[in-house]
């Protein structure tokens, strides 16, 4: 998996086309907005490359610092606190660990860093998703940004805390 930060989808609160997100396979978004008493909100974007999806992130509101970032087996945010949105996206049976090696949840994803305004953006290579089809196919899944880093360790959530922000990932 490779990631880093990005400096484009600046403000993008709609599930729009992002032109750091370029023409090839199928797309989907998540709008994330906060769960009831924070101020999260912001974007996913994905995008199939290969037998990989690419992710990238624009949040705004959060507390400066790392925060765990996941993509959750059910694409619903009706629960107040997220929890609506269920555990860590599976299908494959792993344990919780860090994207960038080992085993890990299908859903697990590198930590979200804000700065000191409160901002993360973030672009990730995710091993093994698909958008639209098969047991990893990620439409209808939940995206959820917590308020603790994520330790990699404790299964199976990985102590990530409070849900900050929920969104639906959905076909665009």
């Amino acid at each position: 998996m490779i990631y880093r930060s990005l400096a484009c989808c600046a403000a993008a609160w709609a599930v729009a086309a992002c032109s750091a997100m370029p023409a090839g396979g199928p797309k989907a978004a998540a709008e994330l907005k906060p769960t009831q008493g924070n101020s999260a909100a912001g974007i996913v974007l994905f995008r199939q490359e290969g037998s990989d999806v690419v992710m990238t992130a624009d949040v705004q509101g959060l507390a400066p610092g790392m925060h765990g970032f996941h993509i959750h087996e059910k694409g619903d945010c009706s629960a107040p606190d997220g929890t609506s949105a269920g555990g860590h996206f599976n299908p494959t049976g792993k344990p919780h660990g860090a994207p960038t090696g080992g085993d890990h949840h299908s859903g697990d994803m590198p930590m979200l860093v804000a700065d000191a305004a409160g901002n993360a953006k973030l672009e990730a290579r995710l091993d093994g998703l698909a958008i639209g089809s098969g047991p990893t196919d990620i439409l209808g899944k939940g995206v959820i940004i917590h308020a603790a880093p994520d330790d990699f360790k404790t299964q199976p959530t990985g102590n990530s805390g409070a849900r900050l922000a929920c969104g639906v990932i959905v076909s665009r």
